[in-house]
């Protein structure tokens, strides 16, 4: 979370981080591999959603939607994409939350796709964290 922070570009998700009261869980031992949403993706989704989930009383939905976002284990740009290749061209990647994000290549993109359809492409490798590893991605990702 600290590098997170010190980005400008992840301002919307550390503010979605601190309603869902993960900040200590995300700042934990680890290690994790971070989908880390950019402003841009955030303001893609519909008028009105980001607030309505930052209200105190929709904070498991909130949790919900970030946990989808982090997986356990550090996993670079290059092991997903063995991956994607190790699993005949997906790879089927399980979340914190307990759902699963699909993984494909799309030419030199690695695209994620979530439980309702959605579509994400990774934007950004490797930014190295303390405990683990971020990518970010230009899409907020959706359990189901």
């Amino acid at each position: 979370m600290e590098v997170a922070a010190e980005a400008a570009d992840f301002s919307t998700l550390v503010a979605a981080v601190r309603a869902a009261g993960l900040i200590e869980t995300l700042k934990g031992e680890g290690p994790f591999t971070v989908f880390a949403p950019t402003n841009t993706a955030f303001d893609k989704l519909p008028d009105g959603t980001i607030a309505t989930l930052l209200k105190p009383e929709n904070k498991a939905t909130l949790v919900s939607i970030l946990t989808y976002h982090v997986v356990a284990g550090k996993f670079d740009a290059n092991e997903i994409i063995d991956a994607i290749q190790l699993g005949g061209g997906e790879a089927r990647i399980k979340t914190v939350q307990g759902g699963l994000l699909k993984a494909k290549l799309s030419g030199s993109n690695v695209i994620l796709t979530d439980e309702k359809g959605g579509k994400s492409i990774i934007t950004a490798t490797d930014v190295e964290a303390e405990n683990g590893i971020i990518h970010a991605i230009d899409m907020v990702v959706m359990p189901k």
